[in-house]
């Protein structure tokens, strides 16, 4: 009996997980997930205009930017190591088909060309929709209240390429249209641009799905459909197989990167795509996941900087490899320390 007693003690004493709890040093050795400034995308929303600094009332801490304070954000990011951003774009005048979306000199277009002559080696991304460039709102050409997919598709088309002559390193098509992906890449690699374009990434919005988590980003972006909403061409937040379908598709279309948006209310669509395709995955901490925590800050009702990183890790844990978050930089302040 006594020996007995002894051999539960001793197995008590072996099974103590807090031993590698015990100091920060020690949690840090055996940390599972690194987030590192490396792993994060700053986006921002680039409007006419100089000298502009329009904070979003909805997005605490995030502004709408003319193209010299864009370059001085960059830059700022940049410095904090940052390796890329995220391109947004607000036109002067909207149209019905988005004709300012591949306009050479619409904000997007010569933010590109101003970020790339002043820090060459960031990445600058650009987003591709028209949903920002519509009167209407709505992410591509009508009939009547009817997306045509494939109008679209080659509008989407031309603007990628309108941002790759800008200097773009990646274009992200964000519409959710069917075929975009292989429409881009062969926009880009025509033989008629004498392969200029051919090294430009497609970093596509593979599973988007119809989130109730973007309206403080319709307010940046001033992208609010007027009518109807975007559940013909979004995913269903119910499904996660078929984001598999979605993801793959684009991979076959010759996506060189992939995305989930939005990421915290879908963690486990994260760690199914990261499981089952080798290809670089991003995830997008969106405008409202980013605004519930500075509101529950703002109130007193959480510790922001605890919450931010405990937000960012479980992305990186669920299988991101990119974050693309409006808390970069707080982020990676908060890393250097």
């Amino acid at each position: 009996m006594e020996g007995t007693v002894r051999v539960s003690a001793a197995l008590d004493l072996a099974r103590r997980p807090r031993r590698l709890r015990r100091s920060a040093a020690m949690r840090d050795l055996v940390r599972e997930t690194r987030l590192s400034p490396a792993n994060l995308i700053y986006p921002l929303f680039v409007c006419e205009g100089e000298g502009v600094r329009r904070e979003v009332p909805s997005m605490p801490g995030v502004c709408q930017l003319s193209v010299d304070e864009a370059v001085a954000e960059a830059s700022a990011a940049a410095a904090e190591g940052i390796p890329g951003v995220l391109l947004f774009g607000l036109p002067a005048a909207k149209d019905l088909v988005g004709t300012a979306a591949d306009d050479d000199a619409a904000p997007v277009q010569a933010a590109v060309r101003a970020i790339k002559r002043a820090m060459p080696d960031l990445l600058v991304t650009t987003d591709v929709c028209l949903c920002e460039y519509t009167s209407h709102g709505h992410c591509g050409i009508l009939e009547g209240e009817t997306i045509v997919n494939d109008a679209t598709v080659e509008r989407l088309a031309s603007v990628a390429v309108s941002h790759a002559r800008a200097g773009a390193d990646i274009v992200a098509p964000s519409d959710m249209m069917d075929g975009r992906v292989g429409a881009i890449r062969d926009a880009l690699d025509d033989p008629e641009h004498d392969g200029q374009y051919a090294d430009v990434a497609i970093m596509s919005y593979a599973a988007k799905y119809c989130s109730a988590f973007y309206g403080p980003f319709r307010d940046a972006a001033d992208s609010s459909p007027a009518f109807g909403d975007r559940r013909t061409h979004q995913m269903d937040p119910a499904n996660a197989t078929e984001a598999l379908r979605e993801v793959e598709l684009d991979i076959e279309e010759g996506a060189d990167l992939v995305m989930v948006k939005p990421a915290i209310h879908y963690l486990d669509v994260i760690a199914r795509v990261k499981a089952t395709f080798n290809v670089p995955l991003a995830a997008y901490h969106v405008s409202g996941e980013y605004a519930m925590l500075k509101a529950a800050a703002r109130n007193g009702w959480i510790d922001e900087p605890r919450a931010m990183m405990e937000t960012l890790t479980a992305i990186r844990r669920a299988g991101a490899d990119i974050v693309i978050t409006y808390y970069a930089r707080e982020a990676a302040r908060s890393l250097a320390c």
